[in-house]
């Protein structure tokens, strides 16, 4: 059996990722491309990433491919995540992983407004509240959240979500939103707000892609397509690897790898990794590089087992209790700490031991570039890890 050691598969990270300096793609479309999706629970993330991977990148070349363009576009899709995708791969996720995550939304609301008392038939009155939804949006107009709760009055009703401590009344809006979302009826069109902070106008698919909506794939197509993008990646990786990114049943998963020819490889942890059947010759080394990322990065979240890029020991300060990765520090293929923004939005990096001299340096230049492209603005993030917030930890 063909082996594929950490070494080399830091390689392939450095450069398929675009995150080594002389490996950088010309555009937001192409980096996203090469990354399958990017993370964008965050909208910063979105920009962070796309930052790290195509030089000169500006906040208004992210926007344009977001809002303007719309080459980029944001979809709720593995793990119940939203993601910005390329137009070429959202008939995939429609099909198979958005499709899913709909199917779990609608079950769950249907099952708490029967519970709440609100109908008698759930389901029924889930769909006539969506139908509402997209009977307003029809005439392609955008409308924040807000204002569809005022126009939709199914979209004002409050039930109590949850059980015990953890129960609260809500309006169902923002649940019926993210249904429609899911099932790709829906977009986060225009964000009303500044590019750190999420206010998106809602806005029928239809309407945001001009009419131009492919039909989606059906499900053992959309998940092969999933992962034979994702094999080019972050390939080799394992099934549980595939499993947890796509959020799927491992018999999916089984069934996309034979759809694509996947080829079993031996990793350095003993484990089986995969990869594309063209994709089994190594890939050149590169030079020394260094990188910081942002939380929630495509590179830091691509994988479930980690070592190879990754000190156990330093996962408690550097994902949160929920397993979302903060910012990472990278040197030569490993993480090697995070990074941080003081007061005045400069930028600091916080090791995990000593790297070494010529890691620091070359971090420490990145801090420079890094802040230079802030411009005197901070972002923050409900990710931050232990290590960001200064936490102590045993």
């Amino acid at each position: 059996m063909l082996h594929i050691g950490d070494e080399q598969r830091r390689v392939r990270m450095a450069r398929r990722h675009g995150i080594h300096p002389e490996h950088r793609y010309p555009d937001p479309v192409t980096a996203t491309r090469a990354m399958t999706v990017l993370h964008a629970t965050e909208p910063p993330t979105v920009h962070l990433s796309l930052r790290a991977r195509v030089d000169g990148l500006s906040v208004a070349d992210v926007d344009a491919a977001l809002y303007d363009t719309r080459a980029l576009v944001k979809q709720l899709a593995m793990r119940r995540t939203l993601f910005a995708f390329t137009r070429d791969l959202l008939p995939a996720a429609w099909g198979s992983a958005s499709a899913r995550v709909a199917a779990a939304e609608f079950r769950r609301l249907a099952q708490d407004v029967t519970k709440a008392g609100v109908a008698a038939d759930g389901p029924a009155w889930v769909e006539e509240a969506a139908a509402a939804v997209l009977d307003r949006l029809a005439g392609g107009e955008g409308l924040d959240a807000a204002t569809l709760r005022q126009e939709v009055p199914l979209l004002d009703t409050r039930i109590i979500f949850g059980s015990g401590r953890w129960s609260q009344e809500s309006p169902v809006a923002p649940r019926i939103l993210t249904l429609l979302g899911a099932r790709g009826q829906v977009a986060r069109g225009h964000n009303v707000h500044h590019w750190r902070i999420s206010r998106p106008r809602w806005t029928t698919m239809d309407a945001w892609l001009h009419g131009d909506v492919p039909d989606p794939l059906v499900e053992a197509e959309g998940y092969a397509e999933l992962v034979r993008r994702w094999l080019w990646t972050f390939g080799p990786g394992t099934e549980t690897d595939i499993v947890w990114w796509l959020g799927a049943t491992k018999a999916a998963v089984r069934r996309a790898l034979a759809d694509v020819s996947a080829v079993q490889v031996a990793l350095d942890s003993g484990d089986l990794g995969w990869v594309l059947p063209q994709d089994t010759e190594p890939d050149p080394p590169v030079e020394p590089w260094a990188a910081l990322l942002p939380a929630l990065d495509p590179t830091t979240m691509g994988w479930k087992q980690r070592d190879f890029y990754l000190d156990p020991a330093d996962v408690p300060y550097l994902f949160d209790y929920a397993g979302n990765g903060g910012t990472t520090a990278w040197w030569n293929g490993r993480v090697v700490g995070c990074w941080v923004q003081t007061d005045d939005s400069s930028v600091r990096v916080i090791y995990r031991g000593d790297p070494g001299e010529a890691a620091r340096d070359r971090l420490e230049a990145e801090a420079e570039r890094l802040t230079r492209w802030f411009g005197g603005e901070i972002v923050s993030s409900v990710y931050a890890s232990p290590q960001m917030r200064g936490e102590p930890l045993p």
